[in-house]
C-alpha cells in the first residue's frame, strides 16, 4: 500500500504582520532545544482554565488569527534544557466534520476556527523556533463513500494548511486505509497502534499517524457546539483521531463487529456486549439521569453507555497533552438542524476552555454551555473506570487566564449560553420533552464526592514554590498555595530588605494561586518575595540578570 499523500506548501504566511505578543517569561523568540507549556498548567492537570477573547463577528478573521496567537504565546515557553523537544511533531485534532455541500459561513460554526488554529500555530512556530512540516493536522472520518465524497472543510482548512507549511491529511485522495490491509499497517506508517488499558469495547485502536506516536506533542481543539451526545467537546472530538473502522463511534453496539474486517474484530472484546449490559444496569441503580431511555440503538440509555465506554477506550489509550475547547462562537442544534425554525444558531460566545484532563475541560464545557453535568453518563462512567474523580463541575479548580496569567475563579462568574441539544430526549413513560431542549435539571451531587474532590484540588498545608524560570530576565512567575480561603499577601524585596512592590493583597480561596512579577527597569540582583497570611510567613530567594 503506498503512503499516504498530503498537502503540503511553504509559503509567506500573511498574517506575519499581526500583533507580536511577548511571551510571559520574556521575549526569546530564537529556537531552543526544548519546549514547555506554561509551568502552572503543566503542574495543574486537576485545574481547567477559562480565557475570554474579544472577537466582534465570526467573520473577523484578523480578530480571530490574533486570539490564537495571543494564546499560544501565553502558554508556550521555550527552553534550553527541559520540556518537549523542538523537533517532535505536533499533532492537532481540530473539529473537521465532513461537510456535504459548498462550503459557506453557515457552516463554519460546525469547524473549529481555522483561523483560531492558524494564528495558534503561527505563534508556535514564530516564538518557539518550529517549522511549518512539523505541524500535523489530522481528522480519522473518512472520505470516498456515499456519505461523504468530499469534505468542503478543506476549502477552509485547505489554503490555511499551505499558508502555514503543515501537514493536512488529505481527505480527496479517498479511505485512510484499506479494509483488507488494516492488518498488515506497520506501527509509525499510515497508523499508531495502542493497546487499551482495562479496555470495556477496544483491546486495541488504531491512530491516524501521528497521533500518539511517540514524539508526538498532541493538542485536541474542540468546538463549543452541540449534537446528539450533549455538548460534543473534547472528548468526543478525540475519538476523530482514530482510523476506520475503529472511527464509528456513534454507530448502534449491533453493528460495531458487522460486515468489519477480522483484524478490526480482534481487537474487540468478544463481551463487550454483556460488559456494557452490566455497567448500565449498574448506572441506572445509581439513578444516572436519562439512563433509563429505552432501546438498543446509539440513542438508548444502553446505546449510550456503549458510546460512552468506546469513549473512555479512546481517552484511556491516549496521551493528550493539550485539550483546549474553541468557542469564539458556539453552536446548538445538530449541524445544520436545529430549534430555530429547524435550523441551528451560532452565538458569540468569546470564550476558550483547556487544560490537560479532557473530561474535566467538558465537564466546564457543559456548565458553560448551560448544561447541569451530573444529568450526563459520560461524566458518571469515567467515575466508574477511574478515569475520573468527579462529575461535579464546582469541584473542578477554574482559574480565569488573563494575559498569561491565571487567576483562581468561581466558576458561578462566567457567563453560561444556553445550546440546545436533542441528547437522550425524554419522551418515554408519561414524557413528552420538547426534540430540542435543555439537559439543565438539578442535579444533587453526593457531599461525600464534593468533600473528596475538594480534598483532592486543596492542599492540606501552605506551600510557596520557588519562581520560574530563575534566574530570569524580566518576568517570573510566583506560585502559592492556601489550605483554607484566607487573606494572603505577596511582596518584593530587595537584597537591602526594602519592600519594592506588593503584587498580591487580599482575600484567596483556598488551593493554588499563581501570580507574575514584571520586574521593568529594576537592576540585575538578588531579590526576596514573601508569602504571609494570617498564621503563615515564608519568604524564598530570586535572581534578576539583565
Amino acid at each position: 500500500m503506498e503512503r499516504r499523500e498530503f498537502l503540503k506548501a511553504a509559503g509567506a504566511v500573511g498574517t506575519a504582520s499581526l500583533m507580536q505578543p511577548q511571551l510571559v517569561f520574556g521575549g526569546v523568540q530564537q529556537a531552543a532545544a526544548f519546549f514547555r507549556l506554561h509551568p502552572f498548567v503543566a503542574a495543574h492537570p486537576e485545574a481547567v482554565f477559562i480565557k475570554l477573547t474579544q472577537v466582534s463577528a465570526k467573520t473577523a478573521t484578523a480578530e480571530k488569527l490574533h486570539a490564537g496567537r495571543q494564546l499560544a504565546s501565553e502558554l508556550f515557553v521555550p527552553s534550553d534544557s527541559e520540556g518537549y523537544s523542538s523537533q517532535s511533531k505536533i499533532a492537532i485534532k481540530p473539529n473537521l466534520t465532513c461537510l456535504n455541500g459548498d462550503f459557506s459561513t453557515d457552516r463554519m460554526g460546525i469547524l473549529t476556527d481555522a483561523d483560531f488554529v492558524e494564528g495558534f500555530v503561527e505563534s508556535m512556530k514564530d516564538e518557539l523556533g518550529l517549522q511549518g512540516s512539523q505541524f500535523y493536522l489530522r481528522e480519522g472520518n473518512l472520505l470516498g463513500d456515499a456519505y461523504c465524497p468530499r469534505n468542503e472543510a478543506l476549502d477552509w482548512y485547505g489554503p490555511m494548511a499551505q499558508r502555514l507549511g503543515a501537514h493536512l491529511t488529505d481527505f480527496d485522495s479517498g479511505r485512510l486505509l484499506a479494509d483488507a490491509l488494516l492488518a498488515n499497517l506497520e506501527e509509525g506508517s499510515e497508523v499508531i497502534w495502542r493497546e487499551v488499558p482495562n479496555g470495556v469495547i477496544f483491546q486495541r485502536i488504531g491512530y491516524v499517524a501521528p497521533i500518539n506516536a511517540p514524539d508526538a506533542f498532541n493538542i485536541n481543539i474542540a468546538k463549543f457546539k452541540t449534537h446528539g451526545m450533549g455538548v460534543t467537546l473534547t472528548s468526543k472530538n478525540w475519538q476523530g483521531t482514530n482510523v476506520h473502522p475503529y472511527v464509528h463511534y456513534c454507530e448502534g453496539l449491533a453493528q460495531l463487529t458487522r460486515g468489519k474486517p477480522a483484524s478490526f474484530v480482534a481487537d474487540v472484546h468478544g463481551d463487550f456486549s454483556d460488559t456494557v449490559t452490566t455497567l448500565h444496569a449498574q448506572h441506572k441503580e445509581a439513578s444516572v439521569p436519562r439512563w433509563d431511555r429505552p432501546g438498543s440503538d446509539w440513542n438508548s440509555g444502553w446505546g449510550m453507555e456503549g458510546w460512552a465506554q468506546k469513549t473512555l477506550d479512546n481517552l484511556s489509550a491516549s496521551n493528550i497533552d493539550l485539550a483546549m475547547i474553541e468557542g469564539i462562537y458556539g453552536r446548538d442544534g445538530n449541524w445544520m438542524d436545529g430549534p430555530h425554525g429547524g435550523a441551528s444558531l451560532d452565538f458569540m460566545t468569546n470564550v476558550v476552555i483547556f487544560g490537560r484532563d479532557p473530561l474535566k475541560v467538558d465537564l466546564i464545557g457543559h456548565w458553560l454551555a448551560g448544561h447541569e453535568p451530573g444529568n450526563f453518563g459520560l461524566f458518571h462512567a469515567a467515575v466508574t473506570r477511574g478515569l475520573s474523580d468527579t462529575v461535579n463541575p464546582h469541584a473542578v479548580p477554574v482559574y480565569a487566564w488573563e494575559k498569561g496569567q491565571p487567576a483562581r475563579a468561581d466558576l458561578s462568574t462566567f457567563a453560561r449560553t444556553p445550546l440546545m441539544t436533542y441528547y437522550l430526549r425524554r419522551d418515554y413513560a408519561g414524557q413528552n420533552e420538547p426534540h430540542w431542549h435543555m439537559v439543565d435539571e438539578p442535579y444533587e451531587y453526593p457531599v461525600a464526592t464534593a468533600v473528596r474532590d475538594e480534598a483532592q484540588a486543596t492542599p492540606q498545608s501552605h506551600v510557596l514554590s520557588q519562581n520560574y524560570p530563575n534566574p530570569f530576565n524580566a518576568t517570573t512567575l510566583i506560585e502559592y498555595r492556601l489550605p483554607h480561603a484566607d487573606h494572603a499577601r505577596i511582596e518584593i524585596f530587595n537584597a537591602r530588605g526594602q519592600l519594592v512592590e506588593v503584587l498580591k493583597d487580599g482575600w484567596h480561596e483556598g488551593g493554588a494561586h499563581v501570580v507574575g512579577w514584571e520586574s521593568g527597569r529594576r537592576a540585575t540582583g538578588t531579590y526576596f518575595y514573601r508569602f504571609s497570611t494570617s498564621a503563615f510567613q515564608e519568604s524564598r530567594k530570586m535572581v534578576l540578570v539583565r
